[in-house]
């Protein structure tokens, strides 16, 4: 009989999951509580800067590339540069979607959007079925399974923004339209982690906005679509003061430069790197003089707060204090970005796979970046300040310690020998071995 893995939470990390999951040769069940996948990945789009572009290849040689190879596939720009930024590639935000669900649907992923869960059954520290409310329908859908993973994120519910941010700025989480998460882990008494700011509040704020590229001027919009970037300087008098960058989940792009210059990126959107701005003075500086937000809506005045609940676990991603549940994306820990999500939640996934199999589970070796992230992250949320750090391969303290390592590369070759020396060529392609006797 067919093994199930129920995933609950459809971003990055959620459909990494469950084509990893597919992977081993059961069944997946993905359940989303809003009406498209992927997330904050709607409104987002950068890929491969800096460190992301190892552990992008480290994935791929490793047999768990799908979603990396997708990303690519639906690239409007390719090696980008921009401050303190190499090799960038911005996705589409307006296609991605679709591909992405496209290749579930190919999988063999049976997908439930507009489904959220409320309740769970448990027993002995196994979950064993979900109870999830389908928007708009009297049909409630109860689905058993032998592994769970937790990819619920640790963004909302709108208290959450009112409360530690500047309110609920209509985002694209839409709590108001499809209710906030709930986490599996945590409704089945495991307690949340939360982290923290340096000045010792709560969460951190969305990054990025994004602007109406039409309300732009016609010279910006032609050297975003030509060139992927465009920075405009910002008269000193308009300037931010560096202190406000120190809110941003997105801590790689503290630097001077952000504070100093408007920076767009072209994702289909004119991606704005700032966690918000005032409109009316964005309005003030050159060639925004139209300028109106896409996401969040009310940009000029906050943006969603993040890091709210994740979870205590293993290098496994195995969920502690629960027997069959594991956890990726911001579940996983203090790691920011789509490239860091897709590396917990295909680990999560293919463990849950592993685990509902019998074999064993598996850790990626500190050899490879993917693996030093996961077991990094995880000693530094044990002290206080390191819950007051975000974690990415693509700037800030966790690149720094890439670079320190030798784990940072380019060379397509020499990683996939580095993936090979370690002895995880393709392990996340095939079905793991599995001992007699234990699978049924």
């Amino acid at each position: 009989m067919a093994k199930t893995v129920v995933i609950v939470g459809g971003g990055w990390a959620g459909t990494a999951a469950a084509l990893a999951a597919r992977k081993t040769g059961c069944e997946v069940v993905l359940l989303e509580r809003a009406d498209m996948l992927l997330g904050t990945g709607l409104v987002g789009g950068i890929m491969r800067n800096n460190g992301r572009f190892t552990a992008t290849e480290e994935m791929i040689a490793m047999g768990g590339g799908d979603l990396f190879e997708i990303c690519d596939a639906n690239a409007r720009h390719k090696n980008v540069q921009f401050p303190g930024h190499k090799h960038v590639t911005l996705y589409d935000v307006s296609t991605i979607e679709p591909a992405v669900k496209k290749a579930l649907l190919a999988a063999g992923v049976k997908l439930h959007l507009k489904s959220r869960v409320r309740d769970i059954v448990v027993d002995n520290g196994r979950i064993t079925k979900v109870i999830a409310d389908t928007l708009h329908s009297d049909q409630v859908l109860e689905i058993s399974g032998d592994a769970f993973v937790d990819t619920t994120g640790t963004a909302g519910p709108q208290g959450n923004c009112m409360k530690y941010g500047n309110g609920c700025v209509m985002c694209i989480y839409r709590c108001p339209t499809f209710g906030p998460r709930l986490s599996i882990a945590g409704k089945a008494g495991i307690k949340e982690v939360i982290g923290e700011k340096p000045d010792g509040t709560l969460g951190a704020m969305s990054g990025s906005c994004k602007l109406h590229k039409d309300s732009l001027s016609t010279e910006i919009r032609e050297e975003l679509e030509l060139t992927g970037v465009c920075v405009i300087a910002i008269p000193p008098s308009l300037q931010k003061s560096m202190d406000t960058l120190s809110q941003k989940a997105c801590q790689q792009y503290a630097l001077k430069e952000f504070a100093e210059n408007i920076i767009l990126l072209d994702t289909g959107h004119a991606k704005l790197m700032s966690a918000y701005y005032p409109l009316d003075i964005l309005r003030q500086i050159p060639g925004c003089t139209n300028a109106r937000f896409e996401d969040p809506y009310a940009g000029g005045i906050g943006n969603s707060m993040r890091y709210f609940g994740m979870l205590p676990r293993n290098n496994a991603l195995k969920v502690t204090g629960l027997v069959n549940v594991f956890c990726g994306g911001e579940k996983a820990g203090l790691l920011v970005g789509h490239t860091e999500a897709i590396v917990t939640g295909t680990l999560a996934g293919h463990n849950a796979g592993r685990f509902s199999l019998g074999a064993d589970l598996l850790e990626l070796p500190a050899a490879l970046a993917c693996g030093d992230a996961i077991s990094h992250v995880k000693e530094m949320m044990q002290t206080k300040e390191g819950l007051t750090k975000k974690y990415t391969f693509s700037g800030a303290n966790y690149f720094k310690r890439m670079l320190d390592n030798n784990l940072y590369s380019t060379d397509i070759a020499a990683i996939k020998d580095r993936v090979e020396t370690a002895g995880m060529t393709g392990i996340l392609k095939n079905p793991p071995p599995v001992k007699e006797g234990d699978a049924s």
